[in-house]
């Protein structure tokens, strides 16, 4: 298991709580989260904001789900310049 990229420590994303936190692969399905997991493209989510929030959940919420993706693929860019992230994830979300 690759450790996250973005986060250095165990706290949700979005509201900061340490409390029951899920850890978020920030591309999903089966090869993308594959990808998210090698190259440490997740966060850590509290459940609300996870998947139990309604429309303040990121899997529920697209402006949030754009937001990750947008700073995973920035963040991809500054770790890994020697890679082309279009054509390993087959998207520019920036």
């Amino acid at each position: 298991m690759s450790k996250s990229i973005l986060q250095e420590y165990k706290h949700c994303w979005f509201c900061g709580s340490v409390i029951n936190l899920h850890e978020h692969h920030i591309f999903g399905n089966t090869a993308n989260r594959k990808l998210s997991e090698k190259y440490g493209l997740k966060v850590y989510i509290c459940a609300f904001h996870h998947n139990l929030g309604g429309k303040n959940c990121v899997h529920q919420n697209k402006e949030m789900d754009r937001q990750l993706k947008v700073l995973a693929q920035t963040k991809f860019e500054e770790v890994y310049p020697e890679l082309d992230f279009k054509t390993i994830f087959g998207r520019n979300y920036i």
